[in-house]
């Protein structure tokens, strides 16, 4: 099944659709929620949140525009009011030990690992200083690959906002891993 299928199967009321349309996004909005929240529990809550009111909302989805940044906004969007709600903002580790195989692409030597946990410790530490929506555009446009006019149109803000946010989050982190001699773009 294609996602537009799929999607044209929800907006039938097929559940089909949803299934597929799970099956393709949850790992990707879970780990995107929890790079906003700090919460491994809240991002799944967040996310299972989100499929259901895609489920509500599958008719305000314009097929003229991709599904993903679309269905992207709504979980990042949800994550920002669940912090807000909650106010609560747990550590990175959790993060750091899922994403540890991924971060591997060869067996590094006992000195490479060092550096490269000792890099991550200090990339965290920075990350969980920035506020939850410096955070949220960190995540949007470094790992969901979204575009500075897209975050504007996914957050409902000027496009001056999500420029002010990420220069603020990249002078943060800049200055937070200045000791660390890491290089923030």
């Amino acid at each position: 099944m294609a996602e537009s299928e799929a999607i044209a199967c929800l907006q039938q009321g097929d559940i089909e659709g949803l299934a597929w349309l799970v099956e393709q996004y949850q790992v990707r909005a879970v780990r995107a929620a929890f790079l906003v929240l700090h919460d491994e529990g809240m991002a799944r809550e967040v996310v299972q949140t989100a499929f259901l009111r895609l489920y509500d909302r599958i008719g305000q989805f314009d097929e003229e525009r991709p599904f993903a940044p679309w269905f992207f906004r709504i979980v990042v969007n949800d994550a920002l009011k669940a912090i807000r709600h909650h106010k609560r903002l747990d550590s990175w580790e959790d993060l750091i030990q899922a994403g540890e195989t991924a971060l591997q692409a060869h067996l590094p030597t006992p000195e490479e690992s060092l550096s490269l946990a000792l890099q991550r410790e200090a990339v965290w530490q920075a990350l969980n200083q920035l506020t939850p929506e410096q955070r949220a555009a960190i995540v949007m446009r470094y790992y969901l690959d979204m575009g500075e006019r897209e975050m504007a149109d996914q957050l409902s803000v000027a496009p001056g906002t999500v420029k002010w946010r990420l220069h603020q989050a990249r002078q943060r982190l800049r200055q937070l891993l200045r000791g660390e001699q890491l290089e923030v773009k």
